[in-house]
């Protein structure tokens, strides 16, 4: 069987504002019925990316392929109107004085029964249709995206770009509008590319992550890959709260308070960081005053001191001043752990989810 073509595939894309590069060679490719997420923290490129390939601004190199044809390079330029691409951003411009049916049929084409046919069809999906002939103000701010979405596939558009569309919505709504979303693009086979700085949105709705940093892709692949081999030091901390220790190598192997890291093929005398999240710290009481013994799986253990301890819903979170160094470190234990600020306990990591990175 042959290769599918990307529905869109960008290579190389470069945009340059005052002499200093936005975007700076970004390629990737996604397939029909495809989420992919554009991950970074705000002005690393992401949104310059996206209206790049919806055509409403220029690269200054690089090109731009749907289903196997160019669209847009630094000579030939398809205009935005006949790329077939949908857009969604967080600002819903939904216009306030047409009906719900009038918004979703706005650049429609067809007959008047057609268009008509395909309102009723989108918002039934979208289970909007009882507001068929009411206006935006009359509806909720999770109503007015879910139309907002039915007018952006109104035209069967090949591919969709999002822009944060769900930041404007409170918690509350947010997470089933999505689920939604996910749903009714798939089902309409888009190839989806989100723009979020949110971790756990992209790891919600997206089937690969690009997580960016100042113009450029870092890393790129499924959710749990990004998440569990993360590429450095940056990317582990931009999904959650990370410790981090830093040490030597010699022989091989980093020495820690917490015992030896396993640092194969790093030169000796090499600093590196060992960063590992707060959901991956054991606690044990002081026991005597010597803690636990050591264990294969868990290394030494070192004495801390409780400084503050609060409940933040699923976890909690306590902080430690170590003995060592002096340093606070974070542990996130499930459910309501609150020990009082001066409790002495020992803490071991997990070797397995420890990340060994150069301290450069």
């Amino acid at each position: 069987m042959l290769p599918q073509t990307p529905r869109l595939e960008i290579r190389n894309l470069v945009r340059r504002i005052d002499g200093r590069a936005v975007v700076d060679g970004i390629s990737l490719s996604i397939m029909p019925g495809q989420v992919t997420c554009l991950l970074g923290p705000s002005g690393c490129g992401k949104s310059t990316t996206l209206r790049m390939i919806a055509g409403v601004e220029m690269q200054d190199a690089g090109e731009i392929w749907v289903d196997g044809k160019l669209i847009c390079d630094t000579v030939f330029r398809v205009p935005p109107e006949r790329r077939n691409i949908g857009l969604m951003f967080q600002d819903f411009a939904l216009f306030p004085h047409l009906s719900v049916a009038d918004n979703v049929a706005f650049g429609l084409k067809g007959s008047k029964e057609e268009k008509r046919a395909r309102v009723r069809d989108l918002l039934e999906r979208v289970d909007l249709l009882r507001f068929i002939d009411g206006f935006p103000h009359q509806l909720s701010g999770g109503e007015q995206q879910r139309v907002a979405l039915a007018r952006a596939l109104a035209p069967r558009p090949r591919i969709m770009l999002m822009d944060e569309p769900f930041s404007g919505l409170d918690n509350r709504l947010r997470d089933g509008i999505r689920d939604d979303t996910l749903d009714l693009l798939k089902a309409e086979d888009t190839a989806v590319l989100l723009v979020t700085h949110e971790p756990e949105e992209a790891m919600r709705m997206a089937d690969e992550i690009a997580l960016m940093r100042d113009g450029r892709i870092v890393q790129r692949g499924a959710p749990y890959n990004v998440y569990t081999r993360p590429v450095d030091r940056a990317a582990v901390a931009f999904f959650s709260d990370a410790n981090v220790l830093r040490a030597r190598v010699q022989g091989a192997l980093a020495m820690t308070p917490f015992g030896r890291f396993l640092a194969p093929g790093v030169p000796d005398g090499t600093p590196v960081d060992i960063v590992f999240r707060p959901q991956h710290v054991r606690i044990d009481f002081d026991r005597g005053g010597k803690g636990p013994a050591p264990t294969a799986s868990d290394g030494t253990a070192a004495r801390g001191v409780v400084e503050r301890a609060r409940f933040m819903g699923n976890e909690s979170l306590v902080e430690f001043r170590m003995d060592y160094d002096g340093s606070v470190l974070k542990v996130t234990v499930p459910g309501v752990f609150l020990p009082g600020p001066g409790k002495v306990m020992w803490l071991t990591i997990r070797r397995d989810k420890c990340f060994v990175f150069s301290a450069d």
